[in-house]
């Protein structure tokens, strides 16, 4: 019997061994398994909580500077590894290795901006606030912070919080998600090449053990996630009963607007990527349409069949491939539950992609685009997050009414509409209750320098992820008042508040 690769945890700039449990790890176009993870225990995790605390003293003295030309560093090499990282990504998660590519694109930006940090880290300073009085603002790192990251981006995603985090001056840990791990290890093994010292970014595999070691920690003193919003209602409540800053980002259900006046076939394009795109396991993904009028519901519908007859679905590595298999077994079973449910409540599934096999590989979680139409809220398909490549066509008829529904769902991650009408999308983007929008874009995802996050049950916590946020969240304010009396001279004692007179 063969002996599969072991994935082991980082710790202190090195490989370790930790945990007496592990998983396998499948490749999901074949369904086999091609590596073992071991996953850590209580004491992995706070032996690399142990290690990013005596790291963080020498690394908070550490000039921004130098911090900033370790991200540089970075930048480079990430961009020099590309395809052994998009390989990686595409072996483990399955999606092709052209969207691969693009999620890598998003996670340098991220690393990008982290190399701004001498500017972003700039204080602010008055001076003569009062007589030869001085004040100013400073940002100072917390210390030991960590992140959990999901299986959808195990590149990009975990590239929006540990950069910052050290290029703020604070250490990491990072947990990413026990199904994809390998591309996240060799990023962070980059990163140590960049210049990173050992103890500064450290990676543990895990599950619920490693995810709780980590929320009741005292030495932990952020933690950022990504994934469901179940999960991240957890970490939020656990992670601030423990006194940290939390910030943890949840699910979503995307509603896409289609007016009357919009360019169908340039809207039919775009919803194509954007509900399959991933195979739909994207938060920003769109899973609903949103048609008003029934000659623009009928004419989309009638374009998206049209585009799904053309898509190819196969292995990821297969460069001509649109769409590759969903990431395990279970995953696939869950999503095409949700096609079952979405027929027995009665929407018309318009394309079946439930009987999609791919030659040679029939082992994969492979399963074809399926769209539905006449979606009603209330249904299972209408109200849950899927994450899978299931689209729904719900029929309106004015704008308000489509408005009324996206702002009564329980989500407010993103949105979108397509218009040509400048009045409707400027009302729809002002008045719409939904963290990200999009007009004519139907992956209104914020580059690095904005930041991005959602609203209602998508977001947990005052501050989104990466961009200007990040520095807010992994920096504390700090502000400073001081005066220098001149030499000799006696002041008289004042009793009242003092004042600027």
């Amino acid at each position: 019997m063969q002996t599969l690769p072991l994935i082991q945890h980082l710790i202190n700039g090195q490989l370790v061994a930790g945990g007496s449990r592990a998983q396998d790890v499948f490749n999901p176009a074949t369904g086999k398994a091609e590596k073992r993870l071991l996953l850590a225990d209580k004491a992995t995790v706070e032996q690399a909580i142990a290690s990013a605390h005596a790291a963080y003293p020498a690394w908070r003295a550490t000039q921004p500077l130098k911090r900033a030309r370790v991200m540089s560093k970075l930048k480079v090499l990430l961009e020099e590894n590309a395809e052994q990282i998009c390989a990686l990504l595409t072996a483990e998660h399955g999606k092709v290795l052209g969207d691969a590519l693009g999620e890598l694109q998003r996670g340098i930006e991220n690393v990008e901006y982290a190399s701004y940090c001498p500017e972003l880290l700039k204080g602010e300073h008055s001076k003569n606030v009062g007589p030869s009085i001085d004040s100013w603002s400073e940002f100072q790192p917390l210390g030991v912070t960590a992140g959990i990251t999901p299986f959808n981006f195990p590149v990009m995603v975990p590239l929006w919080m540990w950069p910052m985090a050290v290029a703020c001056g604070n250490t990491f840990v990072l947990k990413p998600s026990e199904r994809d791990p390998s591309s996240t290890l060799l990023v962070a093994q980059l990163a140590l090449q960049a210049g990173l010292p050992p103890g500064v970014l450290n990676v543990v595999n895990g599950d619920k053990e490693a995810v709780d070691t980590l929320l009741h920690d005292k030495r932990v003193q952020a933690i950022s996630f990504v994934g469901s919003t179940p999960i991240a209602e957890y970490i939020y409540a656990t992670g601030c009963a423990n006194g940290k800053r939390v910030q943890a980002l949840g699910g979503a259900k995307n509603h896409a607007v289609v007016m009357p006046d919009a360019d169908v076939a340039n809207a039919v394009s775009a919803l194509m990527g954007a509900a399959y795109g991933s195979c739909g396991e994207r938060c920003m993904a769109i899973p609903l349409v949103v048609a008003v009028g029934e000659a623009v519901a009928d004419a989309v519908v009638a374009g998206l069949k049209i585009e799904i007859a053309k898509m190819k679905v196969g292995p990821g590595i297969d460069a001509s491939n649109d769409m590759g298999p969903l990431v395990t077994k279970q995953h696939f079973e869950k999503v095409k539950g949700f096609v079952d449910q979405g027929v027995a409540e009665g929407a018309t599934l318009v394309v079946d992609g439930r009987g999609v096999k791919v030659s040679g590989h029939e082992g994969g979680y492979f399963l074809g685009a399926c769209l539905f139409d006449h979606v009603k809220p209330g249904m299972t398909i209408y109200q849950e997050e899927i994450f899978g490549p299931v689209l729904g066509v719900v029929r309106v008829k004015t704008l308000q009414e489509a408005m009324d529904l996206i702002d009564a769902h329980e989500y407010g991650n993103g949105t979108c509409i397509f218009t040509r009408d400048g009045e409707a999308a400027r009302y729809f983007s002002d008045n719409i209750l939904v963290g990200m929008v999009g007009i004519n874009v139907p992956l209104p995802v914020p580059v690095a320098y904005h930041s991005f996050g959602g609203w209602k049950r998508s977001l947990f916590g005052d501050l989104s992820a990466y961009g200007p946020d990040a520095v807010r969240f992994y920096t504390k304010r700090k502000t400073i008042t001081q005066r220098w009396p001149s030499a000799g001279v006696r002041e008289g004692t004042v009793y009242s508040f003092p004042s600027s007179r």
